[in-house]
């Protein structure tokens, strides 16, 4: 049996998509399963030893506009699959997985021309984004299933070297994210920083991509910054190292639910629980203002506040959260 997967949506995703591919995989064992994403996706899927093959769609780049969009239609036409599925809910991933002629066809039924599909999966809103994806699959054991991800001992041995002079515990701080309204204030994670630097026993490492380089964060030279300085698998391999994660409602928060002895401490601000990006992990904390009749103001968060006030980021006090990682950091879990 040939299986495709097509999901080309943001990179926390793709992370959240791989108890789907362990579940088909335990389903269809003998499989020859194949993964369509970006580049980017691409990234953090690689090492999966449940794939068989990784396919990449270079919407912006190689494959770009019409000519592009075919010339991937017709490299998967030709594979001839047998199931194909698609999480991502966009028209473009709709009609490139009809243009696959594969006999089974799975999408979510509020998919953007969803008749294409022969087979359609109910969106449930209700329900976490890994138990809506692991719905692709019918079978259901009852079994949980994790969210993993496969760093090489390339990206250990980098990160051994990047994390040489960690003191004995470490808290990684990610203050990033795509839309601003899901951005906790700098001037609040410096603030915990600057108090976290103190401690003579705990590392600060800040994670980042290139658009977080430009964060103005005055770093103690005890603070290991790593902004821009890492790929999603050396990333991972830092986050696994973690004993705390503070994370805006970004991919951090799925990269480190692949960790279970990782305390995730996520902030969320326009966003909430039923949108179903929550951290999967179970040893996770939610910091959020209940209450607050605007909240949530939209799926992703956006370019500002609409009310102009912000208050659902600004009244997450930076000294709540700095008392919640020194509690953890004093307990005798870490």
């Amino acid at each position: 049996m040939r299986i495709l997967i097509i999901h080309t949506a943001f990179i926390g995703d793709i992370v959240l998509s791989t108890p789907l591919i362990k579940k088909l995989r335990d389903t269809y064992p003998k499989a020859e399963i194949t993964y369509l994403t970006t580049p980017v996706g691409a990234s953090i899927l690689r090492n999966n030893p449940h794939l068989n093959h990784i396919i990449e769609y270079d919407k912006r780049g190689e494959h770009k506009g019409i000519k592009g969009f075919w010339a991937i239609a017709k490299k998967l036409k030709m594979e001839a699959y047998n199931l194909v599925i698609t999480p991502h809910r966009y028209l473009r991933s709709t009609f490139l997985t009809f243009l696959t002629g594969a006999p089974i066809r799975r999408g979510y039924d509020s998919a953007a021309a969803s008749f294409l599909y022969n087979e359609r999966v109910h969106y449930d809103k209700s329900k976490h984004e890994v138990e809506k994806l692991l719905s692709f699959v019918p079978k259901d054991e009852g079994k949980r299933y994790e969210i993993e991800i496969f760093p090489t001992e390339l990206e250990v041995e980098k990160v051994d070297k990047l994390l040489e002079k960690r003191r004995e515990k470490v808290v990684v701080v990610a203050p990033g994210s795509k839309w601003f309204t899901k951005k906790w204030p700098l001037e609040y994670f410096n603030r915990v920083i600057k108090e976290l630097e103190k401690r003579e026993d705990t590392t600060i490492v800040v994670v980042g991509g290139k658009e977080e380089m430009f964060f103005n964060m005055p770093l103690a030279n005890t603070t290991i910054d790593l902004r821009g300085k890492t790929t999603l698998l050396e990333l991972a391999e830092v986050i696994r190292r973690a004993d705390i994660v503070l994370t805006n409602d970004s991919s951090p928060i799925h990269i480190a639910s692949a960790f279970p002895n990782v305390r995730i401490l996520a902030l969320f601000g326009p966003t909430v629980e039923k949108f179903g990006f929550f951290p999967w992990s179970k040893n996770s904390e939610v910091f959020q203002v209940e209450g607050l009749e605007c909240r949530p103001c939209s799926i992703h968060g956006g370019d500002s506040c609409p009310k102009k006030h912000f208050k659902c980021m600004l009244d997450i006090k930076p000294e709540m959260v700095l008392e919640r990682i020194e509690s953890i950091l004093e307990s005798e879990n870490i």
